[in-house]
């Protein structure tokens, strides 16, 4: 593992991808920040922290050589692998499909998984974290988040933090490069979100009854409706309510 650690950039994946043009990394490189100008969460979304008080960093993996086809799994060892370490710290630590960990109903940890295609292989990856550490407040437009502090009132090392997460991360990976995909899936499975928990959700349609049962094998969300239809949703099809 090679850590860099910056005061303030834009985004730890931006950099960590400009930065591969640039010159060869070593596989498990780590680009850590203080703070991030535009940080970065799924699709067009930001992550907000303020400065120093976060863990915010991104992986590269370049040896992964996954197959496309397979990319759902990817997504569950990292998930676990962050998921397992707040548990040794936290109460209620839960994976919000796809790969948002939850403490209780509130967020404390965003993942950011950036591939690189090449002839249907995964030939590069970069993991950007964002988890909420030493941060008491957070700005009104993301009012269910939470944090380290918050929970325990107690400051925490992030740099403890991230070689833990980094290391179970690691291990994680493991398990995938020897093909165990269905002890991945199932131990992803367990520590679902709102799992076997009848739930009201929200489509562009309608708004629904239903719970969730499990994931596919290429990553959909699978929920049983009040009719006992088994219906399958793709990545922001759907709003937890």
């Amino acid at each position: 593992m090679n850590i860099r650690k910056l005061s303030a950039i834009n985004s730890t994946n931006e950099f960590l991808k400009e930065l591969c043009t640039k010159i060869d990394l070593e596989n498990f490189t780590v680009i850590s920040a203080d703070f991030q100008t535009n940080g970065k969460g799924q699709t067009s979304n930001k992550w907000y922290s303020d400065k120093g008080k976060n863990l915010l960093f991104s992986i590269l993996i370049n040896d992964l050589y996954l197959d496309i086809s397979k990319q759902a799994y990817f997504n569950f060892a990292i998930s676990i692998g962050i998921h397992q370490i707040l548990t040794n710290y936290l109460p209620q630590i839960k994976i919000k499909w796809p790969n948002d960990i939850m403490a209780g109903k509130n967020k404390i940890c965003g993942i950011l998984i950036e591939n690189t295609i090449k002839k249907s292989i995964i030939s590069q990856s970069i993991i950007g974290i964002g988890l909420n550490v030493n941060q008491l407040n957070f700005p009104d437009e993301i009012p269910n988040a939470t944090s380290f502090i918050k929970i325990l009132n107690k400051q925490f090392d992030r740099d403890q933090l991230l070689l833990e997460i980094f290391n179970a991360i690691n291990h994680q990976i493991s398990y995938l490069k020897n093909c165990e995909f269905n002890k991945l899936k199932t131990t992803y499975e367990s520590v679902l979100f709102k799992k076997d928990i009848p739930s009201i959700f929200k489509s562009k349609q309608n708004t629904f009854l239903g719970k969730i049962v499990g994931v596919t094998n290429t990553g959909l969300l699978q929920l049983e409706l009040e009719t006992g239809e088994l219906k399958e949703f793709y990545n922001k099809e759907l709003i937890f309510l």
